[in-house]
């Protein structure tokens, strides 16, 4: 995935930070949804995100309500208090000046910001004799005092000032710095600022990339002088550098060297707060007129417009009530009403009275404070119940404690049919275990079909755990009936292939810098394939803002830098040649846009799936989405994709299905899986039906002072709620293995490889046959390095991971370079042995300075300097594998 925009990961944090655009509007997060975009006019309203049509009931309290002047026989049935988080927009500006020094040769840049709060400059250097990150440490002289560093890679310093605050960075030409990058941070938020949705970028020596992140200086501008500012240009642009032949002296006018006087920019801002309101809503019964009487009452300031209806049944659609209205009423497409509340004297909030007929199930509504600001509750409509006349206070706390962890309220004829789903996944579970291991059954049946049941073992387990663990409601575009709900999609793809699979990430961050990658993949196809490899992930295809291809822009268009679409074509067929399937690298998460919308934002795209707004997520705080809310994390350097609106999932399945067709692709790797539901996921790999396919679920194991904490129980569980989430449709790369491997064998802390209850600690101790395990890739290794593994160590890695259940992923920078025939052997004694994803592991020894294992009672394994020898007795065990503190034996 790509680096600029990832999150922290475990052991590091990646050179590019969580961005916010500057001056523009933003949605924080709080428990009542806010939402930038008009209403729908659609029978269920969906203020929200693409699940189905739910709503909140509103419970009884002991707070006080409004008080509701009607006659003294009137009952009050319903009352409770609401807290509301109201946004409110403060505008201010970043300043920043470069002004020259004492001499040419030292400058001095200083950051500034007029808006209160306690501000962070989060910064790095890119220095000219580097080719790969932009993002470095800059050098201890450099930095002002109180700054901090992060990882590697960047340094936090915090500006200072009361009413105005500023930080000054002293440049000098003695540090051979090319650029300088930062972003500002509001602490007590927690937002951060960029530049057009990316990193200030200021360069200090020739600009020829045009980039719009770029402030101050101008193309062809170097503030240094002499040999190190025609070495920088050379650096910046490679292509530039003569050829052979040709002389470097005669660099003509491109060459030249323009001094920078300095500069003043401005660049404005928008911090947004929350305020705090109430909403006071009750209800009475009036005998004298058979009706109900709701009140609303608010501390909301300005206009305040209820958008409101009522429902007639269990459905919750919205209905328009009978006439009369309230005064300031209004219909909206005919689906709901607004009304304007009344403002109260002294203009301290607003209230209203509702006139409801007895025997409605409830009313609904939403709070409109602007034609951009919606303000609703933990993202449903409200919802008052009406029909029941009194809200017991027991079930008024089963209501609350259900809303708090949002999970959908079922009835109890739900309840029932879900308990009886499940009774039948545990007797056709039951069936099949019996017919596997009957005797008849051992005899008869071949190793392919026993494989087969349990495979669909595990589909029906997925089932039946998805039904008490997720909280994720199933994904509807109308409201249905309860039996279309609870009964199970039966078409299940497993996406491990047959268990037997070895992965190869056929590339590395630098593979595009050649322009003919699937060329040289071509070439080593065979040698990759006779080393044992039977699947291959190849680099994303598709046309990319970054040279890399994570920010895929025109996704039918497959000439990338590495390669044509005709060269990706015959590459694939090359590979299936030789018996390797497949994978696709796809990015769904996030898109970058061709044009900019109206204001200037990034949010139109080009190409065959020209979307606009409507396709981007409403809380994604940099591109002003129209769709509904974000069902993952966001990427904050693209426009983060709203897979709930029906036209991109459509789009996002004929695409993969034409990939599938046209380039040939057996499967998918899919790209940083967080941002996005997985029920998503299970759609289109149900729609493309992969030979096999792994996500990224990308986060950070749990640390305590510093120190990676035993237990990461809770990292492991993240990862397979969202295999879960797919229906186990799909697998997923098992950080958790990573990075406890990573911390095991680089402390010389080997009992970290086994769990509180002696199984494997990672994802691989759970759920094995959904686990894909590694020790690198493009990320952590290559030229980035973010989590390189513990350096000379890498081959203890492979021998734990080559031996192991799960699906191994091997790194291409470790396979043509000195590990190869190590690699090779492990391969080997991998598939003479039979192991598989679900092969079985009996941990031996976990101790401070060794692991060992044996695996399927047919391997024997030890990492670490510490001293093992497997078991004696009637087995006998002989040497198969060994190298730099490993060994590995099978039984002779």
């Amino acid at each position: 995935m790509s680096t600029v925009t990832m999150e922290p990961l475990v052991g590091h944090y990646l050179r590019r930070s969580p961005k916010l655009y500057p001056n523009q509007k933003k949605t924080s997060h709080f428990s009542l949804n806010f939402s930038r975009r008009p209403l729908s006019g659609t029978a269920t309203l969906r203020f929200c995100d693409y699940r189905r049509s739910r709503t909140v009931p509103i419970r009884a309290s002991s707070t006080d309500a409004a008080v509701i002047e009607t006659s003294e026989q009137s009952d009050v049935v319903f009352k409770e208090t609401f807290s509301l988080k109201r946004p409110e927009r403060a505008e201010g500006k970043i300043s920043i000046r470069l002004d020259k020094g004492k001499d040419e040769e030292n400058w001095n840049l200083t950051v500034g910001c007029s808006l209160p709060g306690k501000w962070i400059l989060h910064w790095g250097v890119h220095y000219t004799d580097d080719t790969g990150s932009e993002w470095d440490q800059p050098p201890p002289e450099m930095r002002p005092s109180g700054s901090i560093a992060i990882k590697d890679y960047a340094i936090e310093t915090p500006l200072q000032g009361d009413t105005f605050q500023e930080v000054k960075i002293d440049i000098s030409s003695k540090w051979s710095i090319a650029a300088i990058n930062f972003v500002l941070k509001d602490e007590e938020t927690g937002v951060w600022y960029q530049h057009r949705g990316r990193d200030f970028k200021i360069p200090l020596v020739d600009c020829l990339d045009n980039d719009a992140n770029i402030v101050g200086v101008k193309k062809e501008s170097n503030i240094w002088s002499g040999s190190l500012g025609k070495l920088s240009n050379i650096l910046l642009n490679p292509e530039a550098s003569p050829s052979k032949g040709e002389s470097s002296s005669n660099e003509g006018s491109s060459a030249k060297n323009w001094r920078l006087e300095g500069f003043y920019e401005e660049h404005a801002i928008v911090k947004e707060t929350l305020v705090d309101n109430i909403v006071n809503v009750s209800v009475k019964l009036c005998p004298e007129t058979a009706k109900n009487i709701l009140c609303i009452d608010t501390d909301l300031p300005g206009n305040v417009i209820l958008h409101w209806g009522i429902c007639k049944g269990d459905t919750k659609i919205w209905e328009l009530p009978a006439m009369p209205y309230p005064a300031e009423t209004v219909v909206f497409k005919n689906k709901a009403l607004r009304t304007l509340l009344q403002r109260k004297e002294g203009g301290n909030g607003s209230s209203g009275l509702f006139t409801l007929d007895v025997g409605l199930a409830g009313f609904v509504f939403v709070v409109k404070l602007d034609e951009n600001t919606w303000l609703n509750c933990k993202g449903d409509d409200f919802y008052v119940p009406l029909s029941s006349g009194t809200l017991h206070l027991e079930e008024s706390k089963q209501s609350e404690e259900s809303n708090s962890s949002q999970i959908v309220n079922r009835t109890p004829e739900e309840s029932q049919i879900g308990s009886v789903y499940t009774d039948e996944i545990i007797k056709e579970i039951r069936s099949l275990v019996s017919d596997i291991s009957s005797e008849k059954s051992r005899k008869t049946k071949n190793r392919e079909t026993q494989e087969t049941i349990l495979q669909e073992i595990e589909k029906l387990a997925a089932e039946a755990y998805g039904i008490f663990r997720s909280s994720i409601p199933t994904i509807l575009e109308t409201v249905v009936s309860d039996s279309e709900v609870v009964q199970p999609d039966v078409k299940v793809t497993s996406g491990t292939g047959t268990g037997f699979e070895i992965l190869c990430q056929g590339f590395n961050w630098e593979s595009h810098k050649s322009g003919r990658w699937y060329k040289e993949l071509h070439d080593k196809a065979a040698e990759l394939s006779s080393l044992g490899f039977s699947v291959i992930w190849l680099p994303p295809p598709t046309d990319s803002v970054s040279p890399e291809g994570y920010m895929p822009r025109d996704l039918y268009n497959l000439n990338s830098r590495y390669g044509s679409f005709d060269e990706l074509k015959v590459t694939v067929k090359k590979f299936h040649e030789v018996g390797i399937k497949v994978l696709g690298d796809v990015v769904l998460n996030h898109r970058c846009a061709s044009e900019r919308n109206q204001n200037g934002i990034w949010n139109i795209f080009g190409g065959r799936l020209n979307w606009d707004e409507r396709a981007v997520v409403a809380d994604d705080p940099h591109f002003q989405g129209r769709g509904n809310k974000s069902s993952g994390d966001n990427f904050h350097a693209a426009p983060n994709i709203d897979h709930s609106q029906e036209f991109v999932r459509k789009d996002i399945r004929e695409w993969l299905l034409w990939l599938r067709e046209e380039i040939g692709y057996d499967g998918w790797r899919l790209d940083f899986v967080r941002g996005f539901w997985g029920g998503y996921v299970k759609d289109y790999l149900e729609a493309t039906e992969p030979y096999f396919a792994v996500g990224e679920f990308w986060d950070s194991l749990v640390y305590t002072y510093g120190e990676m904490d035993h237990n990461q129980d809770a990292h492991r569980q993240r990862i397979i709620d969202w295999i879960n989430a797919t229906n186990g449709t799909a697998g997923a790369f098992d950080v958790t293995t990573k990075g406890i491997l990573h911390s095991a064998i680089e402390r010389c802390e080997y009992w970290r490889l086994s769990d509180q209850k002696g199984k494997p600690p990672g994802v691989v101790g759970w759920w094995p046959s959904r686990a894909v395990t590694f020790i690198e890739n493009h990320d952590t290794g290559s030229t980035q390095g973010h989590w390189r593994f513990p350096g000379g160590k890498e081959m203890q890695g492979y021998a734990y991971i080559l031996t192991h259940p799960g699906t191994p992923s091997v790194f291409f920078d470790h396979i043509f370079s000195g590990y190869r025939s190590e690699i090779g052997n492990l391969i080997s004694l991998r598939k003479r042995n039979k192991i598989n994803c679900r092969s079985l592991v009996d941990i031996t020894k976990a101790e401070r300075d060794v692991y060992a294992a044996v695996i399927d009672d047919k391997l024997a394994v030890k990492i670490g300097p510490g001293h093992y020898e497997p078991p004696s007795g009637h087995q006998r065990w002989k040497t198969a594998a060994e190298g730099n503190n490993y060994k590995v034996w099978e039984l002779s």
